[in-house]
């Protein structure tokens, strides 16, 4: 086995549990990519095992030495209550390095798993990744993956096909999926992530207990998620906003499998920020906002360019508030931290001219654990907030 020695003193975030050794880390050694290399100190002793990567910045990737097959069954074990309590069939069943699989995300919906490898020593264990879920994911009819991921182009791994099975059959075009009082219909080839956000799971729950006779605005709607829970809550009216005419779509077909009454339903195909101020200038306002935009920031680098976009998109919403209306707020921006968030949604507030308070924070849920030595890992925050005036 290969041995990869750090510089002095660069041990200690391995030490501590930390799982990626970045390239600025290392003092010598090479290997091949995806291959399993022993990681030394200054002094080349051993202090752990990883996946090497020689075209990422994240050279090594640490790992158990517990087989992949043991790691899989453990991770999938730690949701076994998500089958037992029926409020949900899709569940993620791998979260990456949190379930101690660095790369490897797996995505349950409704006994098709769909993953995404997004570090080379996981492409190259993906094969032995899907036989173990095949043999420890409930019902598990077929295992597929997802190579149309960026991240897989920092590691030189390819991303064609986007789509191909693994194991097991192929997932028919739409797989309907339910969560609570809803049903959805996923498109696990060419949807967002592998086909759902999976990691909100919660918030809309929680949008959802908010909305009884509301006035519901969804932004960045996609197929519907929040404002069709915020529908079977009893609001009055939802409008949902999404600048793809193939979410909305499918949004539509997602409401048909809700059977309730009493909802008047808007599609809105538009840009959101555009679409906002187009609300500002007609003096529309409504009783509940939900804002869930796509990662404004990639990298730190982006952090302030993401900053604007996010003071500028809640300052809109904040402003279409009626009197002690509610903003659900998110980002899923990991360069963004959740205090950096709050001074942004402040800054937002105090341009609008309104006061806030915080009346729940939300994440992602029980089935996207964050490993205590990764803080990487809690990259989903959310906000609900009253005005008071």
């Amino acid at each position: 086995m290969n041995q990869i020695v750090l510089r002095k003193g660069r041990e200690r975030s391995v030490l501590k549990g930390h799982p990626w050794v970045f390239s600025g880390a290392v003092e010598r050694g090479d290997a091949a990519a995806g291959e399993l290399v022993e990681v030394c100190d200054h002094s080349g002793a051993k202090i752990a095992s990883g996946w090497y990567s020689p075209a990422s910045q994240i050279r090594v990737r640490i790992v158990h030495d517990a087989p992949i097959a043991e790691l899989v069954a453990a991770a999938v074990a730690r949701r076994g209550d998500f089958f037992v309590n029926c409020y949900t069939n899709a569940v993620r069943l791998v979260n990456a390095e949190s379930d101690l699989l660095p790369g490897v995300v797996a995505d349950y919906y409704a006994g098709h798993v769909v993953c995404q490898f997004t570090s080379a020593g996981a492409d190259a264990r993906k094969n032995e990744i899907a036989d173990a879920l095949m043999k420890f994911a409930p019902g598990c009819a077929g295992v597929s993956e997802r190579l149309d991921v960026d991240s897989r182009t920092k590691e030189g791994l390819p991303t064609e096909p986007a789509f191909s099975v693994l194991a097991g059959a192929e997932p028919p075009e739409l797989v309907e999926i339910a969560e609570g009082p809803c049903r959805f219909l996923v498109d696990v080839r060419k949807g967002h992530k592998t086909g759902f956000y999976l990691d909100q799971r919660d918030a809309r729950a929680a949008v959802g207990a908010l909305a009884n006779g509301a006035d519901v605005l969804n932004c960045f709607s996609y197929t519907g998620g929040f404002g069709l829970f915020a529908r079977a809550c009893g609001a009055a009216k939802v409008t949902q906003v999404d600048i793809s005419a193939d979410a909305l779509a499918l949004a539509r077909r997602n409401e048909g499998l809700v059977h309730l009454c009493g909802t008047a339903m808007e599609y809105v195909e538009a840009d959101v920020f555009q679409f906002l101020r187009k609300c500002r200038d007609e003096g529309r306002k409504f009783d509940l906002i939900v804002l869930d935009p796509p990662k404004f920031a990639a990298t730190k680098g982006q952090l302030m360019k993401a900053a604007r976009g996010y003071k500028d998109i809640n300052l809109l919403a904040m402003k279409l508030l009626k009197p002690y209306g509610l903003l659900a707020t998110f980002s899923c921006s990991g360069a963004v931290s959740p205090e950096f968030f709050d001074t942004v949604l402040a800054e937002a507030a105090a341009d609008a001219h309104r006061s806030f308070q915080v009346t729940a924070r939300t994440r992602a849920g029980a089935d996207h654990p964050v490993l205590l030595s990764f803080p990487e890992g809690a990259y989903l925050k959310g906000a609900v907030l009253r005005s008071l005036d």
